[in-house]
């Protein structure tokens, strides 16, 4: 037996009954459809490393996209090695029972350093003068160039940032095509994140998201029945779905008006001094850590984010150890935005003292997520001149920032992270197994569906 995971990122039961995707309704009416009580944080590293290792944060550590490390003193999102997986994965339990089974990895994240047999995953190349250049990584290192002479560059401007698109996801089901057809993996693992982004920005809601349901119906499809018609049984997942949003909270605006946040000048602008903050938020879509360096304060801290606008819930330890997410990793208090908010990592006003890549695409150095990294600015008049101007000045030689994201938090219509109290907005697992699944399945359950029958 062979198997492919299609991770479809955003992808809900009301998706399936909406009409608009009618090649995976079809899937899961032959077939049996799970809905999947997302992880906590319902995050892309959260839910995936849920799924690969069957355990909750609390053991495997993957706390979030990013958490601060108390060690270094600085907040890491989206790093990439697979060591930060505190937990066995699937493919060293399958490795064990058979040394010669071959897993392929597409793109799920922290897909470096890792046991997989096949890896392939987006990793820039960041140059000696402060240049980057846009590529992927590869083990073997040979695919990396094998799968860019078959088919082109890999399209790193539609993967994020203002042109995520589905040129991206298109590359991605094209190279699980060709590892297919040249090394037949006997679990291929294979992430398509198109639905993502439009259900961001304009909420799941908004017709204007049924192009890109649509969009990812046919990619997922035409995929899936490729590695079927190659005898691969092919399972279909989901790490979140995305509900609407009409509010962004910035905790650390909060945090800094109460006199316990610190900010640092470097170079003109202002940025998060972690050393020295006595609280501070690390945010992630509907879900922060607020860590909290000063002990004294800490009851006054958690009754300020108690009475903020937009706050649900603030998780204690004891909190934390109930739901699965106590860790090292983890901040003083876990904090949960109510149905219709999420956080913010902006801690100044607009055109005030802004960091220098506030208005950058920019992951690693914004100390929390920014989907408004998905916005070029509308007050920019003519944003492709702009950025025409950018790479003109690159090109010469001079130093440049690309700033034409918006800072506007009330672009972003949609998000995640949090338990949405509608199942119909929870993630699915479909297989094309007609043995029914449970109604219901818990996000670390999804790891018994990957490994099941090798």
């Amino acid at each position: 037996m062979r198997r492919a995971v299609l991770n479809v990122v955003g992808l809900s039961a009301r998706d399936l009954s909406s009409g608009v995707m009618p090649r995976l309704a079809a899937r899961a009416a032959k077939g049996s459809v799970a809905k999947v009580r997302p992880a906590f944080p319902a995050v892309t590293c959260t839910a995936q490393s849920d799924y690969l290792t069957g355990q909750q944060p609390s053991t495997h550590g993957i706390v979030g996209n990013g958490w601060y490390d108390r060690t270094l003193s600085e907040v890491q999102f989206w790093k990439q090695s697979n060591r930060v997986v505190l937990a066995p994965k699937v493919w060293d339990e399958l490795h064990a029972k058979n040394p010669k089974l071959k897993v392929a990895n597409l793109f799920w994240w922290y897909n470096m350093g890792t046991a997989a047999d096949i890896s392939v995953t987006p990793r820039p190349v960041y140059k000696a003068d402060g240049g980057k250049i846009f590529d992927i990584a590869s083990f073997p290192q040979r695919y990396k160039e094998l799968l860019k002479r078959e088919l082109g560059d890999f399209p790193f401007h539609s993967f994020w940032g203002p042109r995520a698109g589905l040129p991206s996801s298109q590359w991605i089901a094209d190279s699980a095509r060709w590892i297919e057809e040249h090394e037949q993996p006997d679990l291929s693992l294979v992430y398509l994140p198109h639905l993502d982004y439009d259900l961001q920005r304009f909420g799941p809601a908004d017709p204007r998201c049924d192009v890109a349901r649509r969009d990812v119906d046919k990619l997922v499809g035409d995929l899936a029945e490729f590695l079927e018609a190659r005898g691969v049984e092919v399972l279909i997942v989901s790490e979140y779905a995305i509900t609407a949003v009409d509010r962004a909270v910035p905790l650390n605006k909060v945090l800094r008006g109460h006199g316990w946040l610190e900010l640092k000048s470097e170079d003109g602008s202002l940025t998060l001094d972690t050393f020295n903050s006595k609280a501070f938020a690390v945010v992630d879509h509907q879900v922060a850590h607020v860590v909290v360096l000063d002990h004294s304060i800490r009851e006054e801290v958690r009754k300020v984010l108690l009475a903020t606008p937009g706050v649900a819930q603030v998780l204690d330890a004891e909190g934390q150890a109930a739901v699965g997410i106590k860790h090292v990793r983890s901040g003083d208090f876990v904090v949960i935005a109510d149905d219709h908010s999420w956080f913010s990592y902006y801690w100044w006003e607009e055109g005030q003292g802004e960091p220098d890549f506030a208005r950058c695409v920019d992951i690693h150095r914004k100390p929390g997520y920014d989907p408004v990294e998905l916005f070029i600015d509308p007050k920019i008049r003519f944003p492709m001149l702009s950025i025409a101007w950018f790479l003109l000045k690159k090109k010469l030689g001079f130093k440049a920032l690309m700033k034409v994201i918006s800072q506007d938090a009330s672009l972003v219509k949609g998000s995640h992270g949090r338990l949405p109290e509608d199942p119909l907005d929870w993630p699915v697992l479909i297989s094309p197994s007609s043995a029914a699944l449970p109604a219901q399945i818990a996000s670390t359950d999804v790891y018994g569906q990957i490994a099941k029958g090798f």
